[in-house]
């Protein structure tokens, strides 16, 4: 859309709406000329799609409940991301005097377009509401639904293997609907488990998931987390190995901190030192890998406003040098 060669022009606008009423929402709401749908998805040079940039809604969590979707999703579009991950639908009530509903976040998305990648859901919802769970993701068009919960609590092949029963029954249902079932990792899914300190979890999460039914979405950063913590394994080898499994892609960057036990400090993407020329290149080029971008700490970022929003802009700049856009 070419504004990421200016600084962050909605300041003003941000400034102007930190107090958004319910008048604000409702405009949102009430366009009458929804934007023209996102062209098919093309590859880049590398592994993921140029065109199908999504932005993993916890980033910018602040605004969502300060300001509401009516106001979030549009200045997204505008930045131009393609596509939003939702980490929940929730904003201040405030805004609307009410919860705002899943119908009406649908609305902003058309109005603006914009696709929902997929959504982050606690994975006790899975466990027992699942059909709920569900039926928002068909409202809101999403062909994707997940956890960025660890499968299991507990760090034994057992307690993992019980694990993916579970996965391969949600994600049974889910497929009957047409939703892809996803697990979204941190760094403990690397580690080893108790009872078999050669056994890799992940391995054993991957081994006995049923790869008709159950995905998943890679957190590059965390998996070089892992990586340090766990040594002895390749992030981009699991995708190479089985590339159909991973089709959403968390790309959040980090820079040394050999003073950390993680090893790394999350950055805004484009700022650190991950190697993602060389992941990327070395997942191999399919159309279905879609890159999220994700800053746990954006909140942090001053001034404020743009805060996270600011962030958010610049990193997509950074995803966007990297696939060569």
């Amino acid at each position: 859309m070419g504004h990421l060669h200016k600084s962050f022009d909605r300041r003003a606008f941000l400034r102007a709406t930190a107090g958004t009423t319910v008048a604000v929402a409702a405009a949102s709401f009430a366009g009458t000329h929804a934007a023209a749908a996102a062209p098919a998805a093309a590859p880049s040079r590398l592994g993921i799609p140029k065109n199908r940039i999504s932005i993993q809604l916890y980033s910018v969590r602040d605004k969502v409940t300060s300001l509401g979707f009516g106001v979030v999703l549009p200045a997204l579009a505008e930045m131009g991301y393609n596509e939003v991950e939702f980490a929940g639908y929730t904003q201040d009530t405030a805004i609307l005097g009410r919860q705002i509903t899943p119908q009406e976040i649908r609305r902003i998305l058309d109005d603006n377009g914009l696709r929902a990648t997929g959504s982050h859901v606690g994975i006790g919802n899975l466990a027992s509401g699942l059909q709920r769970e569900l039926d928002t993701a068909e409202i809101l068009g999403m062909p994707h639904l997940g956890t960025a919960n660890a499968p299991s609590g507990t760090g034994t092949v057992a307690a993992y293997r019980a694990a993916a029963d579970d996965f391969n029954e949600w994600g049974r249902a889910a497929a009957a609907r047409g939703i892809k079932l996803y697990q979204h990792n941190h760094a403990g899914e690397f580690g080893f488990a108790t009872d078999r300190p050669a056994v890799r979890l992940y391995d054993v999460f991957l081994r006995h998931t049923d790869p008709r039914y159950v995905y998943l979405e890679m957190d590059v950063y965390w998996a070089f987390v892992g990586q340090y913590r766990f040594p002895g394994f390749e992030p981009a080898a699991y995708v190479r190995d089985q590339p159909y499994r991973y089709p959403l892609f968390h790309l959040k960057d980090g820079v040394p901190s050999p003073g950390s036990g993680d090893g790394y400090a999350m950055v805004e993407f484009g700022a650190g030192t991950l190697p993602y020329e060389r992941f990327v290149r070395d997942i191999g080029a399919r159309d279905s890998h879609i890159g999220i971008y994700e800053q746990d700490n954006a909140v942090n970022t001053q001034p404020n406003p743009p805060g996270s929003l600011g962030a958010a802009e610049r990193s997509l700049g950074g995803i966007r040098h990297l696939l060569g856009a």
